[in-house]
Parts: C-alpha cells; structure tokens; sequence
C-alpha cells in the first residue's frame, strides 16, 4: 500500500476578501521548516464567498480573489487545481501535485442547493468525486442551514445533502458506495442545552476559560451534530476526529473576541468515512493526524479549521494509461499537418468524446486549456500489434489553428465518455512553439548538420557571428523564455 497526505481547510469567510497572509492556512514550509513535506492534495472548502451579481459576473471573467490568492502560493511549488466547483457562495477546490495528476480518473463534481427551499445556492453543498490508484475518494463541501431555523425539517435537508453526496439510499439503510468520504463545511451545528438548563452566552465563555488542557467534553455534550449522531439522524457513518479548539462561531470581526449575539458553537467541522475492506487482501484506512482551528485569522466571524489525513491507496496502481512520445521538433505556428505519436496501454479504448488539451507547460488547472481536439476528429494511424499489447498511435491534427503564441505547451490526454465525468490518461513533456518569422533563430533538433563545403547554418554561426538581416527584438523575444536574470 502507498499513502497520500490530504490536507482539508474549512472557512465560513462571511463575503470578505483574503486579507492576511494565507502560508500558515495551509501549512505552508517556512524558513523554520523548510524540508516539511507538502501533502499530495489540498482540498478547500469555503462557505459564504461574496456571490452579489457583480461578483458572480467578475468571477466568470477572472478568478475570484479567494483562489487567485491560493494559487499564488500553490501552484509556484507545482500543485495544479484538478477540479473546482462553485454554487453561489460556496467554493471547493482540489489542488494535486502535478506527479499525481495522470492517476485521476472518472473526475465527477455535483452540487446540491438547499437555500430557500431548494431553488437558491446560499446554502447546499458540493462535491467532488474522483478515483486515485484505484481507490475512490468523495469530497464534500457543504454550508447548511442553522439548527434553529430548520425545526421540524432538520433531518429532511441534512439527509438531502447527505444522501445526494455520499451514500445510495434504501428504504432500511445507507450504503457508502465510495472508500473515502470526506465532509467539510460550516454545518451550522449549535450548542443545544435543554431548556431549564441553558446558559447564556456570556456563561458559555466562561465556562471555556475554564475548560483544562483543551478538554471540551463538558461543552460537546450538548452539540446538535452529536446529538444527531447518536439519535441516527444524521452523519451516522461519519466520524470526526476529537475537537480539542475552542468554538469557532461567532467572533467580533478583527478580533479575537466572541460576539455575545449568538452563543459560541462549533460550527465548522471535518469528518471522514473509509470503507477498508472494499478490496479483496487489502485493508483501507485514513489516519487523522491533526484537527485544529486557527485563531490568529480575524477576517470572517468564523475561524478556519485544518486538518491533515493521510489514506492508504494501492501501490503500484496501474490503469489505462497513454504516453505520449517526446515532442523533439519545434512546432511552428500555422503548421497545417502536425503529427505527434503516443502509446495506448492495452485496456485503452477511444471513446467518441476522448480529447486532447493544449496547455502551457506550467498550467495551473485542468480546465484551463488553450486549444483541443476530439480524437474523434483526428486522423489516426494505428500500429497492428497482437492482442492485449500495448499499442503505438500517430496523432495528425491541425494544432497550429489553436496556439497563437510562441511558448512552450503540453498535451493532455482525457478520457470522457460522458459530458460529467473525466479521466486523465496521459500528459505530455513541454514542447516548443514558435512563429515561422521566429525560426530563424530557432535550432531543429532533428535537423541534420550540413555537410555541404558553404558555411555550415549552425546555431553558433547565426546567433553569435552572423546576425545580418535579423530582427533583434524578435530573437530576444525568443530566449526570453529561457533566461532568467537575477
């Protein structure tokens, strides 16, 4: 078996902007800590990201602040989005190290709204859904209604989201169909005390500067997400790691201070469910290995809350895999008939729907590609290998018609045999791509050297003794892309 770090933040951020430094966040190495290991996946949950309608149509246009800001910090040290999902105010992405981004398969989001009956996102979940060396991992993030405006429908909108995003529902009980399940968000779960003995706000937060060694027990006695469990009526087959940080709702914002308006509760919460006898000689388990608010964030009436699990997968996992052979000539912008060759393992079967992206070689999200093509709509040369071997395809396709500028890009093989649900198979090297008037200074590798007795056209020769005719501002345009000044 081989394990995967996953590291999950939920934050209800109350329509604000990022407005602190977000390293600490996520964990982030510091200059204290430098050889920290990164985990492979960040999953981020966040509940109440400003949606007004200008902010909906701003965010269609450009990336909202919340991940631009994540994305400065992950993807400079290679993390790429492997799938984001918004309904209104709720935002969760899935960031993974770009090593683990040819294991992803049947990559599935859906999304749940529960707000004003069912017909607004402001409250609801999503989620999403993906296989990772053969084990499947469910995602969840989710923004439920507070306890005491549900009354009598509590069960109803819990078992609504729950049921839709985790479990194949029966008339007896609730069966997990996924390995993992992990379910985040602010749940709105409040202390419940019974009505002859339930104290005030301000006796709450005495209570917890009493409270020894992180020990709220006391406290956890009366939460409704407790009291749900034990009555089975919601998250019956999830767990939750002990809570050893005080509440997280409702703060003073910009301080560190409860807001004596509303009763302290712990209303952001991380659980987790593993089936770990899915497989035959193999025993699935995810390991809780810190579960914690962070308090020193002030921007939203809600403190973030951490955690960080690792899970067991299979090693050496293996599955319908493309590989594309290295691209090792430079690409010329409106070339008419580019021909690239990559080999099929045996169980790959091209759908109608499979394609492959164009990207720029550091691409930071999945979804982000510049140009493709439907293999569909590629010619195709195929090798006539035996049976149950792998076998050599001969990709001809007009790629020029998609790239504009010169840089360097990838290929990205997906697998879609319908309109939800992707795999990815394959993933180039980055390759070269310049304009016709850039080749002149541009070196072919498989170009042959001149054995003509005329001065040979090396690189050498024209860059470095011979520049008549060229366009200078082009040639530096060109190396720009290799050269970095300090």
């Amino acid at each position: 078996m081989d394990t995967l770090r996953f590291y999950f933040v939920t934050w209800n951020v109350a329509t604000k902007s990022p407005g602190q430094d977000l390293n600490s966040l996520l964990d982030f190495p510091s200059q204290f800590n430098r050889n920290k290991p990164l985990p492979d996946f960040y999953v981020i949950g966040l509940q109440e990201v400003k949606s007004a309608p200008q902010n909906m149509v701003m965010d269609s246009l450009f990336t909202d602040p919340w991940t631009s800001t994540f994305n400065k910090i992950l993807c400079r040290q290679g993390f790429i989005i492997a799938k984001t999902i918004r309904l209104q105010g709720i935002l969760l992405i899935v960031y993974t190290q770009l090593k683990h981004v040819t294991h992803l398969r049947d990559i599935e989001a859906q999304y749940t709204k529960t707000g004003f009956g069912g017909l607004w996102g402001n409250k609801g979940a999503v989620s999403v859904r993906f296989n990772i060396y053969g084990c499947s991992v469910c995602l969840v993030n989710c923004h439920l209604t507070a306890h005491e405006h549900l009354h009598h429908h509590r069960v109803t909108d819990y078992n609504t989201i729950v049921n839709t995003h985790t479990y194949h529902v029966s008339e007896t009980t609730h069966i997990l169909y996924h390995d993992y399940v992990f379910f985040i968000g602010d749940l709105n779960c409040r202390l419940h005390h019974p009505p002859e003995e339930s104290p005030s706000a301000e006796e709450i937060v005495a209570a917890l500067q009493e409270v020894e060694k992180d020990k709220y027990a006391a406290l956890l006695k009366y939460d409704q997400l407790y009291g749900s469990q034990e009555l089975d009526e919601a998250f019956v087959e999830l767990t939750e790691p002990e809570i050893r940080f005080p509440p997280t709702y409702k703060f003073i914002i910009g301080t560190d201070d409860y807001d004596l308006k509303r009763k302290p509760s712990w209303t952001d919460r991380i659980l987790y469910k593993v089936v770990p006898n899915n497989y035959e000689n193999i025993t699935l388990r995810a390991d809780c290995i810190s579960y914690n608010d962070l308090p020193h964030y002030t921007v939203s009436d809600h403190k973030p809350v951490v955690a960080l699990y690792t899970i067991k997968v299979m090693a050496n996992y293996t599955e319908k895999t493309v590989e594309f052979a290295p691209v090792v000539r430079i690409w010329y912008i409106g070339d008419a008939d580019f021909r690239t060759h990559c080999t099929l393992s045996p169980d790959v079967e091209i759908n109608p729907n499979d394609w492959i992206g164009i990207y720029d070689a550091d691409f930071h999200n999945l979804d982000d590609y510049i140009a493709y093509e439907y293999l569909a709509k590629v010619s195709l040369a195929h090798d006539s290998p035996e049976s149950g071997h792998p076998r050599t395809i001969t990709l001809s396709f007009p790629v020029g018609s998609g790239v504009r500028t010169p840089g360097f890009y990838r290929f990205i093989y997906f697998s879609q045999p319908n309109n939800e649900v992707r795999s990815v198979l394959g993933i180039s090297d980055p390759f070269e791509v310049c304009s016709k008037e850039d080749a002149l200074v541009s070196i072919d590798p498989c170009e042959q050297p001149s054995t003509s007795s005329e001065k040979p056209s090396s690189a050498t020769t024209d860059l470095f003794t011979d520049f008549t005719g060229l366009d200078v501002a082009k040639l530096s345009r060109h190396f720009s892309n290799d050269l970095s000044i300090d």
